[in-house]
């Protein structure tokens, strides 16, 4: 079967990123290592631009505007970092861009956004559909929408945070990682990852990791066809999709080994551990791959396991709320 992307397309994303992305840490824990046996390699993209992982598939999809596109501009749907990578990117690259973004979303995101210049429009996620709206401001403007997942150059950019992690844990002298987690969403970080992962480290398994309550991949896998959802409701506000993309499915069908989930009291534990061990900020969905391996879930007891950790976009007030909860 060919997939929607190969692991040249994310060495070519590399190339396009490393003049402006950040070549974020890969740090280790000796607590994470001595509570979960394992070696722990938390690859930290709460660090990268804008705070997430985003940039990369934003910036890697821009761009390849041609001329008339760059003229005309972007637009995306997102409730936040996927907005704010949009938006980054557009600026970087001298081009107009709008965002349609959820009106509950965190106001940092929605703040950041309309820092970096890009004009915001607010819905009501339980009422309105992103996707129309987006894709009516993509015809009515003649603008190029990217979405945050379903799209093969944005899908290899997220990958070059798995092939970034894979190279420096090599460059640490330890081996090959024996397993990857990553945070599953709509799927466009772990189709990435999954891709440069099988290139670069082969006997490597990915492990997807869900919200409990918006485990729409795991169905989908389960099943073998996208499954639609409800709105979850979790804590975790960048892992809130309905469903997977075509795309990405593709890609998750044939590359990744599994998908599990977490609860949001462990991805409350899990911000805990990162701000009084790591000196992190992380948001509730960039713990989610690290909450199945510090919380017990997954148990991988002398592997060597990377970690993505997505993201740290999380309003100041919401975040001291969540600590103390």
């Amino acid at each position: 079967m060919t997939l929607p992307i190969c692991f040249d397309d994310i060495a070519a994303a590399a190339r396009r990123l490393a003049p402006v992305a950040h070549r974020t840490p890969t740090l280790r824990s000796r607590t994470a290592d001595a509570r979960t046996g394992a070696s722990v390699f938390f690859k930290c993209e709460n660090l990268q631009r804008i705070g997430a992982f985003k940039f990369r598939g934003a910036y890697n999809a821009l761009s390849q505007f041609s001329d008339a596109q760059r003229r005309a501009g972007a637009v995306a749907f997102s409730s936040g970092n996927h907005a704010q990578a949009v938006a980054l990117s557009a600026r970087l690259l001298g081009m107009p861009a709008t965002i349609v973004m959820p009106k509950d979303a965190p106001a940092i995101k929605i703040e950041a956004t309309r820092g970096y210049g890009a004009e915001v429009v607010l819905y009501d996620r339980r009422l309105e559909d992103r996707e129309a709206i987006g894709a009516r401001l993509a015809r009515d403007r003649g603008m190029t929408l990217i979405p945050p997942y379903d799209h093969a150059h944005v899908m290899a950019g997220q990958g070059t945070a798995a092939l970034e992690l894979i190279e420096d844990v090599a460059a640490m002298g330890e081996g090959p990682l024996d397993a990857l987690l990553v945070c599953v969403g709509g799927g466009g970080l772990i189709s990435g990852c999954a891709v440069a992962a099988r290139h670069l480290a082969p006997a490597c398994k990915v492990i997807g990791v869900e919200p409990q309550a918006g485990n729409d991949v795991q169905q989908s896998l389960a099943l073998g066809r996208i499954v639609h959802i409800a709105l979850p409701e979790t804590i975790a506000d960048g892992a809130q999709t309905l469903h997977a993309g075509e795309l990405t499915f593709a890609v998750m069908r044939e590359c990744v080994d599994e998908v599990i989930t977490v609860t949001d009291a462990q991805l409350i534990a899990t911000m805990k551990f990162f701000a009084e061990r790591m000196k992190l900020v992380v948001e509730p969905t960039g713990c989610l791959a690290a909450a199945a391996l510090l919380q017990g879930v997954r148990r991988l007891e002398g592997q060597r396991v990377g970690v993505i950790v997505s993201g740290g976009n999380v309003d100041l007030a919401r975040y001291a709320a969540l600590l103390t909860t």
